[in-house]
């Protein structure tokens, strides 16, 4: 299939694509913003609680591996289509679930839901776009992550004081059927790869043998490092803020709106950044890694000092993880071009909710059990290993 050549239609696609996933962030990240009024609403523990959270990103990391796989043999508009609706009807039957247990079943089924839209968003934009502006298009969408956490994470606050936690799912289940019409009527379809013949068969096997180096397995670890730390410090931030300086939860979850402002800032540094100064990409991912550790440092020392500086350093550090994101999801799928590019960014993509699935549930429990100080402390342990591992994927590139 042609790609799209007239200007208008490339910015045209590459907003839809964005506010597409704008929408699956609000259907996704709500639970994580109301988690902290759910605790004082339901008088469950955090540890419970996040239960949901942690089984969303284990089936949502399983769910990338076969939404990429799925993303090359089928149109992956019907994907991302199917994906939104599954996700409208969890976000608006988890309200009515009795108890965490329920709610985990709902939670983990809307995360596999939610699998089913970046690889197929991926291919689509590798088949529409030229290299120039699959590049412009990938820093435009992940913005769409951004704009979707901020819009949660202002609305939210008001939705809970007027309403209750359960209307914030109401709402992000709004967002995404309107997105889903507008998707389903608006999107350009992309025809399944046809099947190839027995040799090319043979030389994409062996091409995927060779994709499985230490180079790759390597950022596959800094992968599930960043989503550790992306994740984990976006969803109990909130939290920190309030128990540390006895904050309502209205407030403290208002103070998440900082965090992905600062992350479409590092999306755009990032892409500069290696395009105009570093261009090993490792070395541009190390380079985020490392200030993401010195402000995981700084944090330790601000613990209890100034809700200004947590906040604000708290920023620093989820933004160098968007950072890395930016260039090791949606940039080093270009390295391994080919038929599966969707497969390869599942693969990818699904490390970075191994990362996200392990620290929303050790994060509950560790600063249940051993404090917030403590937490801190390991924050800066995992930013500082991201940086080892790609520093040495930066000298193996090189040579």
């Amino acid at each position: 299939m042609e790609g799209l050549t007239e200007r208008k239609r490339v910015y045209a696609f590459i907003c839809l694509f964005t506010f597409t996933y704008m929408a699956s962030y609000i259907t996704r990240i709500n639970y994580g913003a109301v988690i902290l009024e759910m605790v004082y609403a339901t008088g469950y523990g955090k540890a419970a609680l996040s239960m949901a959270l942690t089984g969303s990103f284990i089936t949502y990391g399983a769910g990338q591996i076969v939404s990429g796989v799925l993303g090359d043999r089928f149109r992956p508009k019907l994907l991302v289509f199917c994906g939104l609706i599954l996700s409208v009807c969890m976000n608006v039957i988890i309200p009515f679930c009795p108890s965490p247990i329920y709610m985990l079943v709902v939670w983990c089924i809307n995360g596999f839901a939610q699998a089913f839209m970046w690889p197929p968003i991926v291919r689509l934009m590798t088949v529409l776009f030229n290299e120039d502006d699959f590049k412009k298009a990938s820093v435009f969408v992940s913005w769409g992550s951004s704009f979707g956490t901020i819009i949660v994470y202002l609305v939210a606050p008001l939705v809970i004081t007027f309403l209750s936690w359960k209307a914030v799912f109401w709402f992000s289940a709004a967002c995404g059927a309107l997105m889903a019409t507008l998707w389903i009527i608006f999107c350009k379809d992309v025809l399944p790869e046809p099947k190839q013949g027995k040799k090319e068969e043979n030389t994409e096997s062996a091409s995927e043998v060779r994709l499985f180096t230490p180079v790759f397995i390597i950022s596959m670890a800094a992968i599930v490092l960043q989503g550790a730390l992306r994740d984990g410090v976006t969803t109990w931030m909130p939290t920190y803020i309030s128990e540390t300086y006895d904050l309502g939860s209205n407030v403290s979850i208002l103070t998440g709106v900082i965090l992905p402002v600062f992350s479409i800032a590092t999306f755009q540094a990032a892409s500069l950044l290696y395009r105009k100064l570093v261009k090993n990409l490792m070395a541009c991912a190390c380079l985020f890694f490392g200030v993401g550790a010195v402000a995981a440092l700084f944090l330790c020392f601000f613990a209890e000092a100034s809700v200004v500086a947590s906040v604000a350093l708290s920023a620093v550090l989820t933004g160098c993880m968007h950072g890395v994101n930016f260039l090791l999801i949606c940039l080093l799928p270009g390295f391994y071009k080919g038929r599966k590019v969707s497969t390869v960014s599942g693969i990818l993509n699904s490390c970075t909710y191994v990362g996200s699935a392990v620290s929303t549930y050790g994060i509950a429990v560790l600063s249940e059990n051993a404090g917030w100080k403590t937490t801190l402390l390991v924050w800066f342990f995992i930013a500082f290993a991201g940086t080892v591992l790609c520093l040495i994927n930066a000298f193996s590139r090189r040579r």
